[in-house]
């Protein structure tokens, strides 16, 4: 099969699960942004001044792409099942990477006005350049991707799982990786707990992108190191995927 009809096909269904959903339900884009925002809430409340609020801000960026990613990844996928969707695609002449690459896509691009929201108000603060732009859209690429496929593995070991218990467990997952680990704050307030925050997806590219905008003081080393365990979690994840997987049936 063609690059060009995988792609073409990638784009046709990630349409085909959000805009139809966006017209029914605008507010939808109201209620992503609403869920990264909530620590920003309480930040503004309580915080003491300095650069908390940047903080958060880089969480709520790291948050709504990561949600949207695990919710796919598993919601998505459980619930075309469901409504025998994926029976359809497989019927059809489409790619499995066409299916997996369009189901994690479809909400990545209704998390886009989010993404801008933040990523203005933190441009207005003056964190946010155009150098720093560079190198902070390849990390919540990355993050987005290994939440997405971390989410496409969960669905696959769970296949004779209700519906129901996966969208509780996606809910689960997506605030157990986002509010827990050093997403809204620094994990130099951990201390010498802060090597946790390399393990877990969503913390580690955070202090990416606060170490791309000055707030984090990382060597060229450990950003390296960083680089390499979100790499290599993707690719675990999707040869887990991929051991268990079955596109049609033989």
């Amino acid at each position: 099969m063609k690059i060009s009809k995988v792609i073409q096909d990638t784009f046709l269904i990630a349409w085909i699960k959000s805009y139809p959903d966006f017209r029914r339900n605008p507010l939808m884009l109201l209620l992503l942004a609403m869920i990264s925002s909530i620590p920003l809430f309480f930040m503004l409340m309580f915080s003491s001044g300095g650069n908390v609020i940047v903080h958060g801000l880089i969480g709520a960026m790291v948050s709504s792409v990561s949600f949207v990613g695990v919710m796919a990844g598993i919601q998505d996928i459980s619930w075309d099942r469901y409504v025998k969707i994926r029976e359809m695609m497989v019927a059809m002449p489409v790619h499995p990477a066409s299916y997996a690459l369009g189901i994690a896509l479809a909400p990545l691009l209704v998390s886009i006005p989010s993404l801008v929201f933040f990523g203005a108000l933190t441009a207005y603060l003056g964190f946010l350049t155009l150098e720093t732009l560079v190198c902070v859209v390849p990390a919540l690429i990355v993050v987005w991707a290994v939440m997405s496929t971390m989410g496409f593995m969960i669905s696959t070991y769970l296949l004779k799982s209700s519906t129901m218990v996966l969208n509780n467990l996606s809910n689960l997952l997506g605030i157990g990786f986002i509010f827990i680990p050093p997403v809204y704050f620094s994990e130099a307030q951990l201390g010498s707990l802060s090597w946790v925050s390399v393990i877990i997806p969503t913390s580690n590219v955070a202090g990416l992108i606060r170490s791309y905008m000055g707030l984090l003081p990382l060597s060229v080393e450990v950003v390296i190191v960083r680089w390499a365990v979100l790499i290599s979690t993707t690719l675990a994840f999707i040869i887990l995927t991929f051991i268990r997987a079955r596109w049609r049936e033989k």
